[in-house]
């Protein structure tokens, strides 16, 4: 175990003196470091930190915390390291809190409850409660981690049954600015456990979730690939389903049309699911009926499907997001935009190596009624009175050359696409999604003046010294609220 240099940290490592909260702390050098660092999802995120400090215990997060808040020390926060926004999860020249070790799955059978460290991914989740044919409202994809997700919201396949997996949470575990560890859960410190609910980084570090177990053997989903000529077929599906998933809430469907290099054309990808296992209902008649160029789909588990949904690693990634209106016209103007995209592309990345995807999730309206009857959150979807489509626009580059390049693109053409939802009725919705968000998405400001004041006040609150707006400068700050 490395230690840390006096010149950077002064007495910060005096806190690794005490046996009771010696903890790993890898600086540039260390092999581990590398392996760390490189262990981020996107290569933009390897902001090359003084070190990363890697704490067992919510002790040992409290210890860190209060250390580097009396020492004026910037630092960041990382769960499992996926999101691509610069600053969200790492740091450069400062401390990057590492919950990679917090990774503990503790079940509780009788009580139909998971317990799960804040450094734990999805497939760890799943993996522990496969074994007992139960599950959660988490994440889609098993690399992902249980924090950025959940505090942001979280889309998962339940959405339309559950409401947003942060509506599922029954109680965090805290540790606050001044290093108090504290419980947050309906009946307990009950503002900041709503506020938590989309609000991400701004008022502690959660260390720990709690979440309801529900029953889960076999499931039937996967993807599957439809050929370019189809996208307009694709769009009807989408909108279809959308329109009726309130009546068939254990299922799940969305589109991704998309360049990949295994392809070298335009493809229209769909994931789909059914909670019961049932591939032939009348919510699927319409996706059995597209071309499929591969079909993956299969008889499964939550667990095994999560491997499959996921994105490669080490390249250069920028997402954006709306919402909008479930509307054929909307969702056909951004397949043309990004058309346009890959043609750009394919002229300027000689060797094909690129990504992009043009996302289509489903937002029934019951979505919001689940987050009201759950106690609600702070994203202020409530405000959104039809069904809508979850949009998502991103890129990943192999070179920081070529990601220069598509992002003023990406941000010209989600611009097209916004004005285009705007001037339709209704068409655009104020809410932005924070965990598919570029940092340059006003975020918070899209929850509503009563979702800012609520979560204003609570930093307030239990961060009145603004530890998470100025020393965690990452993320989405209730400080930036334009």
């Amino acid at each position: 175990m490395a230690s840390m240099t006096p010149a950077i940290f002064g007495s910060f490592g005096a806190i690794f003196s005490d046996p009771q909260l010696k903890m790993q702390v890898l600086r540039p050098g260390d092999a581990q470091y590398s392996s760390r660092e490189d262990s981020y999802w996107a290569v933009n995120t390897r902001l090359t930190p003084s070190c990363f400090v890697l704490p067992e215990s919510p002790q040992q997060v409290s210890a860190v915390v209060k250390e580097l808040v009396a020492l004026k020390q910037q630092f960041a926060v990382r769960s499992g390291g996926h999101s691509p926004v610069p600053g969200t999860n790492n740091i450069a020249n400062a401390v990057t809190i590492d919950l990679g070790l917090l990774n503990k799955v503790t079940i509780d059978v009788g009580l139909g409850i998971v317990h799960f460290g804040a450094g734990a991914r999805w497939r760890d989740v799943y993996e522990e409660l496969t074994k007992h044919k139960m599950t959660v409202a988490g994440g889609r994809g098993g690399d992902v981690g249980v924090s950025g997700l959940l505090l942001g919201g979280g889309s998962s396949w339940m959405t339309a049954k559950n409401g947003w997996a942060c509506d599922n949470v029954l109680s965090y575990e805290v540790v606050l600015a001044d290093g108090r560890i504290v419980t947050a859960d309906r009946e307990t410190n009950a503002d900041l456990f709503r506020a938590l609910k989309g609000g991400s980084n701004n008022f502690g570090i959660v260390t720990s979730f709690t979440m309801p177990t529900m029953p889960s053997d076999r499931i039937w989903g996967g993807i599957a690939a439809t050929p370019e000529t189809a996208i307009p077929e694709v769009i009807d599906v989408m909108w279809n389903f959308t329109e009726e998933q309130a009546k068939y809430q254990d299922s799940y469907l969305m589109a991704v049309i998309g360049y990949f290099p295994d392809f070298g054309v335009n493809v229209a990808s769909t994931a789909v699911f059914q909670g019961e296992g049932v591939s032939d209902g009348p919510e699927f008649e319409g996706w059995h009926k597209l071309p499929k160029i591969i079909d993956m789909t299969k008889d499964t588990t939550i667990y095994n499907l999560s491997f499959d949904i996921t994105l490669p690693p080490n390249y250069y990634d920028a997402w954006f997001t709306l919402c909008f209106k479930n509307d054929k016209r909307i969702m056909n103007k951004a397949a043309e935009v990004h058309q346009t995209l890959i043609d750009e592309l394919k002229s300027y990345v000689s060797d094909g190596d690129f990504i992009t995807q043009c996302i289509f999730q489903p937002v029934p309206a019951i979505v919001a009624e689940h987050s009201t009857a759950a106690g609600g959150n702070v994203m202020g979807l409530e405000r959104n009175t039809g069904n809508a489509i979850l949009f998502q626009y991103a890129a990943m580059m192999k070179t920081a050359e070529q990601a220069a390049f598509v992002y003023p693109k990406l941000q010209a053409g989600l611009q097209i696409i916004k004005d285009f939802a705007a001037s339709i009725d209704n068409g655009l919705m104020d809410w932005i999604y924070m965990n598919y968000a570029d940092k340059t998405q006003d975020v918070l400001g899209g929850y509503g003046a009563e979702n800012i004041g609520r979560i204003k006040k609570v930093a307030a609150k239990y961060d009145p010294d603004q530890v998470f707006q100025k020393l965690c400068p990452g993320g989405w700050k209730i400080a930036d609220i334009k």
